[in-house]
């Protein structure tokens, strides 16, 4: 076995030049779709008669936690989804009820419909964040309410993740049309 450069046809050259080339105008072009579809949405946040706590709040009924909130266009039209775990979070994720209660924020009342997941993507997401949630010394709607009256805006998106193997609160911000990646810990 010969040590020192690693032989490469001008074939394979070239098809290696082609995949990397590929791969960066498809990153470039995602990035713009996911920024021209945030600019979007915070634009039609302006529309909501809701607010993200609010919707938490409301979807927090009995024993229901919040595990996760948005706002999100759906078919070029605004949506405020809330995601809960229906028995709580004591339950285990194997034997509790994924619920995402979806509907127009755009409304005097808030109207969502309740629709279960049990998909894989779904479940396997739920289980993740009623895992964090379970884990947290504060629930996402304290969050929300402290991060709205520390620094103004309009928080449109939390979300428990782990990030240098922490627990935390990802919370997407809006203000004077800017928006702002904040990280809590949970």
């Amino acid at each position: 076995m010969s040590q020192g450069r690693i032989g490469m046809t001008p074939g394979k050259g070239l098809l290696a030049l082609c995949v990397v080339g590929a791969c960066l105008a498809f990153g470039r072009t995602a990035l713009a779709e996911e920024g021209a579809d945030m600019s979007a949405l915070v634009q039609a946040l302006g529309k909501s008669k809701q607010t993200l706590l609010g919707g938490m709040r409301h979807a927090a009924q009995g024993k229901a936690a919040v595990i996760s909130a948005k706002f999100e266009l759906e078919d070029g039209k605004l949506s405020l989804s809330v995601y809960t775990a229906g028995k709580g979070l004591a339950v285990p994720p194997e034997e509790n009820v994924l619920q995402e209660l979806s509907g127009s924020p755009e409304q005097d009342k808030w109207m969502p419909q309740t629709e279960v997941f049990k998909d894989v993507p779904h479940v396997a997401r739920f289980a993740e964040q009623l895992t964090l949630m379970a884990l947290a010394r504060k629930s996402l709607p304290a969050i929300v309410a402290e991060v709205q009256k520390a620094q103004g805006g309009t928080v449109f998106s939390i979300t428990p993740a782990v990030r240098n193997h922490r627990a935390v609160a990802v919370i997407l911000l809006s203000h004077k049309s800017k928006v702002r990646t904040l990280i809590r810990p949970l």
